[in-house]
């Protein structure tokens, strides 16, 4: 069971959320500063961290530049009042993988931890394999009989969620969710696009071959069983 921190110092706020997650069957553990999230990890190996900025003694910012500088590489979301393009940068910048204003919905939350939790897990793996094809994350390379080809990061990351999820069918706006991000505002049939070019790369690739699901979208099956 991944096991979230939930950072905000406001208790009804942050009992709401641990409410939901746990729902959702995550273990959940609350802080309500920075130097309290701080020694919870201290003693808890914790997958994913959902903080506020605004708060007393340690905010947001602190805690989360404080966290990259000792070298933890979980994802971390941020949530928070402040909307402004300079708040926004600021929590990037300080080490945030994603960002949600107040008042936000309880149900999105959800689903950008588990994009989140399931990015992570792919950062973790490094390494995947097909038949006789290699797909390494930490260079976006592919390995097909002896043949190597380095791919764009949108490209790399696309077919790497496809093949790690071989079987399973995705719409394009899932796997927009996926490789681009909740927030962005690229349009979803960039995915045809990468799709295409995908094809074009892998077209006599003997392990696997990408299926279009007609009025779906797309998924990843194996050529042979």
């Amino acid at each position: 069971m991944f096991k979230i921190l939930v950072v905000e110092d406001d208790t009804e706020i942050r009992q709401l959320y641990t409410k939901i997650l746990r729902r959702n069957n995550y273990d959940v553990i609350e802080a309500c500063d920075g130097y309290e999230a701080l020694t919870i990890l201290e003693t808890n190996l914790i997958n994913l961290i959902v903080t506020d900025i605004m708060m007393s003694k340690m905010d947001g910012f602190e805690l989360l530049t404080s966290l990259r500088s000792a070298g933890y590489t979980m994802p971390i979301l941020m949530i928070t009042a402040k909307d402004s393009f300079d708040d926004l940068q600021q929590g990037f910048l300080s080490g945030a993988d994603d960002y949600m204003t107040k008042p936000i919905n309880i149900n999105e939350m959800v689903l950008r931890v588990q994009a989140l939790l399931r990015r992570a897990e792919m950062a973790t793996e490094h390494r995947f394999v097909i038949g006789k094809t290699v797909f390494e994350y930490d260079s976006y390379t592919v390995i097909d009989n002896s043949f190597e080809q380095i791919l764009p990061q949108k490209e790399f990351l696309l077919l790497f969620y496809l093949i790690s999820n071989c079987g399973k069918a995705f719409t394009r706006l899932q796997l927009m969710d996926e490789v681009w991000g909740y927030s962005t505002e690229t349009d979803p049939h960039t995915v045809d696009v990468h799709i295409n070019r995908l094809r074009n790369r892998f077209n006599d690739n003997p392990d696997f071959e990408i299926i279009t699901i007609r009025g779906m979208g797309y998924k990843v099956v194996k050529k042979h069983e």
